[in-house]
């Protein structure tokens, strides 16, 4: 494996364990963190097969420079993997401002960004994969986390229209969505908000997580070691779920959107005007229909 790789969070939890097996596997990694001095291992026992580069994602104009400093280093691209994130707990009236404007601006803006930052050079090269870390938390409400799950959910959503546009430009993006796996994110990454009284759920969760008694099914060496062959794959998904306990989770929230629907189904068609047509038999229904909507 000769790809060169291009991952953010690249010190700590799923980032570094993908970057570590990476390496392993005779890849070249474009490792950026906060602190990239925790990468020193790596590079003295990866040599030129790394380039540690400080990054914080939150800065724009530092995710340019650094994109551009990956490509004049290693020359190109081929994988680009937005893992940099993390957790928080509480209701959704008890966080600050700034615990809100943070979750969006690490695990929304951020790996928007990046992707935005990258993709001139995969067009360019009419090749690339990019691998979105999001959380099946971007696909499932859940009481307690519902800022972390509002930049998901828009991770999740903006993954799956960026694919559709650059897929003929031979770039695949793959929103991953996995369950619980055993790093740090319930651990020390994990931040809160003041508990509320009223919220049972909500703190009992917050208490649940900080105890440390949480442990997760996922195991993060598995699911590197399906990420990276995932990016071999010819035909790869537009979501991957990843983990037991994140397939349940949506097989039910599925069959509970799908039984509201058919529930309120009258009232959701009522609304359309007295002349329109039938929405499949129309143009854009017809290429939704296809799985290529507004496309020809």
């Amino acid at each position: 494996m000769d790809n060169v790789w291009f991952i953010t969070g690249s010190a700590r939890g799923l980032g570094r364990t993908l970057t570590e097996a990476v390496l392993a596997r005779g890849g070249r990694v474009v490792a950026t963190a906060r602190q990239p001095e925790q990468l020193a291992s790596l590079v003295t026992q990866y040599g030129s097969q790394i380039l540690p580069l400080a990054l914080d994602v939150t800065n724009a104009a530092q995710i340019q420079q650094v994109v551009a400093e990956a490509v004049a280093h290693f020359g190109r691209l081929d994988v680009v993997v937005n893992n940099a994130g993390f957790g928080i707990t509480g209701a959704a009236e008890a966080y600050t401002e700034e615990q809100v404007r943070s979750q969006l601006e690490t695990n929304l803006y951020a790996p928007i960004a990046v992707t935005r930052a990258v993709l001139p050079y995969l067009r360019q090269q009419r090749a690339g994969r990019i691998l979105q870390i999001s959380s099946i938390g971007g696909r499932i409400g859940n009481a307690g986390i519902s800022i972390y799950q509002a930049a998901k959910f828009g991770l999740s959503g903006f993954t799956e229209a960026v694919a559709k546009e650059v897929a003929p430009l031979g770039i695949h993006v793959t929103s991953v969505e996995p369950g619980g796996f055993r790093t740090d994110w319930a651990g020390a990454s994990m931040s809160y908000a003041p508990a509320i009284e009223g919220y049972d759920i909500v703190n009992h969760r917050a208490e649940y997580f900080a105890s440390g008694k949480f442990v997760p099914m996922g195991d993060p060496h598995k699911a590197a070691a399906v990420l990276i062959d995932l990016v071999e794959h010819p035909a790869p998904p537009v979501h991957l779920v990843l983990g037991s306990e994140a397939v349940a989770f949506l097989q039910q929230a599925d069959a509970d959107r799908k039984a509201e629907l058919e529930r309120w189904l009258p009232i959701s068609v009522s609304t359309d005007a007295d002349d329109a047509e039938n929405f499949l038999e129309t143009e854009i229904g017809k290429s939704y229909r296809s799985g290529n909507a507004f496309g020809k």
